[in-house]
């Protein structure tokens, strides 16, 4: 047993090596799996089941003396037998002597030896008595030439010339057979600590401990309620009931047309830990939370819930390789079109989240007059050399690389980094599309004309010293850039006047003379230069740096 995976589990449960061994051996080495069982049995130890001992044999010397009273010897050697005693030479076997030969069952008999058990007392029948039916294989007789009872089948009519949408059989066998494992899979997705079904999200902003303790309960299917180590580990991986939407595909786009919100979709499979750090680190941090509030229809599914079907055919076609998960995506609810996507580990840190959202809706808009990042490069696919221009080294060396890749998909590109570069967009008809764009982007520039004319006012001979810490009267503003980002302390009564005058006292590399702009949450700080930081909403924030290059 891996000791990473014991090591994990007894920090996280509290229990003894042993225990955590004893677990992750029932469960294969699956930690996640192996801590839902814990909890789930209120942490009792596994005992190991002892192995069945063989029946004892009796000893030959076993036969039952005859008693006085059932016959005697006379003179000559001749035992007299009474007849009516006949039946006490005869050992009778009792329930109680046949139960004593056989081997008590194991406290905790598992269901596949409970099954194979009952079926061999049931089917065995011993000699064809006992009720027994002794059949040879299904469909047989016994030796009496009784056949063994039929077994139940199921089966649905359909009238002749029913309109069922298929064009043969086979589609309509495929589609019962796919009805049939989703119906599988979510009888087998029991609720748990680690998968918990959806509750009222208005239970979780009540204050109530009570309300929220059974809220709970319901979600996890009474494993919270094992011990208090477990309640707060439910709690602890709860999802975001809060802020999630229960309307399907469909309906959840509708709604996202009519308030002007984007959809953000989460797919989750309770089987990667990767899935449970997205609801215990990021969908609770409170920026996080207020942000998707205020701006997007946040779905959240799991792979096998019906409702997130649709978006999984057209959006997520990799969703049963577990490399690709976590996997987060932004979608315009007005086109359908995926704008931006996160899939796959390592599990994004909230900071850098916050920080890529807002520089997203900086970049995009909902509002039909604002023009959105187009992709100026295709995704990149890697040249195929001919097999017969390959040595035999090389052909190896292929064909090992397509085995270990078979069993995973390459991860999916993010949409909104194709909008980023243009190095690679080939033909004249594009070439000229972007240097229209281009042009056109220019010209707005020099219309322009009041926004740099209060730019060109701003002096670049003061350079910014970071004030001391101090929570209540300074912040932390981070400035996004093309090559990185930057963090500086200002105070919250400097104007935003003042980030100019830093930026460009102090230019970032080879960017000493370049007319830049500042953008915070879609707006432009140029028109804000006399207004404080706090006013602004800059506190804590992230400000945008475009420089306006020719």
């Amino acid at each position: 047993m891996a000791d990473a995976a014991v090591a994990g589990f007894t920090e996280i449960t509290g229990s003894t090596p042993e225990v955590a061994s004893q677990y992750l051996q029932l469960t294969d080495g699956n930690l996640e799996t192996a801590m839902q069982l814990y909890f789930e049995n209120g942490g009792a130890e596994i005992q190991q089941e002892p192995a069945a001992q063989p029946p004892p044999v009796p000893p030959q010397s076993t036969r039952p003396r005859p008693t006085q009273s059932s016959g005697y010897e006379d003179e000559h050697g001749v035992v007299h037998l009474d007849s009516d005693d006949d039946d006490s030479e005869i050992p009778v076997r009792t329930s109680q002597s046949a139960s004593a030969s056989r081997p008590a069952p194991s406290a905790y008999e598992d269901d596949e030896a409970m099954a194979r058990r009952l079926q061999e007392e049931l089917y065995s029948g011993g000699g064809g008595g006992g009720g027994g039916f002794g059949t040879d294989s299904f469909g047989g007789t016994d030796s009496d030439g009784v056949r063994a009872p039929m077994a139940r089948t199921t089966e649905t009519l359909v009238g002749p010339g029913a309109d069922l949408g298929f064009d043969d059989d086979a589609g309509l066998d495929s589609a019962v057979m796919a009805q049939m494992r989703a119906r599988q899979r979510a009888r087998a997705g029991r609720p748990g600590i680690f998968n918990q079904r959806p509750v009222s999200s208005s239970i979780w902003n009540q204050d109530e401990s009570s309300s929220h303790r059974e809220a709970l309960s319901r979600a996890t299917g009474g494993a919270s309620n094992a011990s208090n180590k477990s309640t707060m580990l439910a709690e602890m991986y709860r999802p975001p009931f809060e802020i999630m939407s229960k309307l399907p595909w469909d309906l959840a786009r509708d709604e996202g047309r009519e308030k002007m919100k984007w959809i953000l979709v989460n797919i989750q499979d309770a089987s990667v830990f990767d899935c449970q750090l997205l609801n215990r680190d990021l969908w609770k941090n409170p920026g996080v939370m207020d942000t998707v509030k205020e701006h997007f229809i946040f779905l959240q599914y799991s792979k096998d819930d019906p409702r997130g079907s649709q978006y999984i055919q057209y959006y997520f076609p990799g969703f049963d390789v577990q490399d690709n998960y976590p996997h987060i995506a932004i979608v315009d609810p007005r086109t359908g079109e995926q704008v931006k996507a996160w899939t796959g580990p390592p599990v994004i840190k909230p900071a850098d989240f916050l920080m890529q959202i807002h520089e997203f809706l900086d970049r995009y808009s909902l509002d039909h007059t604002v023009r959105n990042p187009v992709a100026r490069r295709k995704p990149e696919v890697k040249p195929e050399r001919k097999i017969e221009t390959m040595t035999e080294d090389e052909m190896l060396e292929m064909a090992l690389k397509n085995s270990l890749e078979g069993q995973t998909s390459s991860k999916q590109e993010d949409p909104d980094e194709l909008t980023r570069s243009i190095g690679d967009i080939k033909g004249k008809a594009k070439a000229d599309e972007v240097e229209e764009d281009v042009d056109m982007e220019a010209n707005g520039e020099e219309e322009e004309s009041p926004q740099s004319a209060a730019f060109a006012s701003i002096p670049s001979d003061r350079p910014h010293t970071e004030p001391n810490p101090e929570p209540a009267t300074v912040t932390r503003i981070q400035f996004r850039h093309p090559n990185g980002r930057v963090i500086r302390r200002f105070n919250l009564s400097d104007p935003v006047r003042r980030l100019y005058e830093w930026l460009k006292a102090s230019p970032l590399e080879d960017k000493a003379g370049v007319e830049f702009e500042l953008v915070s949450m879609g707006q432009n700080l140029i028109g804000l230069l006399d207004t404080s930081v706090e006013d602004a909403g800059l506190k804590n924030g992230t400000v945008m740096v475009g420089f306006l290059e020719d």
